[in-house]
């Protein structure tokens, strides 16, 4: 399946690319998210009168997010959870977690946005983790996972 993309796609292309792709990731996700549309004579012309103001918009995304990480540059994150005696969590801390406590810290992030490439965090401790702002910008936050004081 050919679609035109209509913004910056990790490892796929920039606003504009032709591409070809499986037709299940356009159809269920490309297409449905707007970040891309069906590559037909009628959507390429309409590309090509909207090309400048994709770009623009583009690099606005970008711009703003280079903004947002370089406040969350120093940013460390600390989320208490119930620990067993050998430092292991009664549960996991995942994104949905990560992405609430950026929530209350003021940094309005997407759970999908939080990169854990080795899974949910199930021990307490220091980790570092990264948010992925933009394709091209990705911050890295330091998180502490601590026993809370409950019993």
């Amino acid at each position: 399946m050919e679609v035109i993309l209509l913004e910056k796609v990790a490892q796929l292309g920039d606003p504009g690319d032709l591409v070809n792709v499986k037709a299940g990731y356009g159809r269920n996700f490309l297409i449905p998210t707007g970040k891309a549309v069906r590559a037909d004579e009628e959507n390429k012309a309409e590309y090509e009168k909207r090309k400048e103001a994709l770009l623009s918009a583009e690099a606005d995304r970008k711009d703003s997010a280079q903004q947002q990480a370089e406040k969350m540059q120093s940013l460390s994150l600390t989320i208490s959870a119930q620990v067993s005696d050998e430092g292991t969590l009664y549960g996991s801390i995942g994104t949905r977690e990560i992405a609430d406590a950026l929530s209350e810290k003021g940094y309005e992030t997407e759970k999908s946005s939080v990169r854990l490439p080795e899974g949910v965090l199930k021990e307490a401790g220091e980790y570092s983790i990264d948010i992925e702002l933009h394709p091209e910008v990705i911050v890295t936050v330091s998180l502490q996972i601590v026993a809370s004081e409950e019993t």
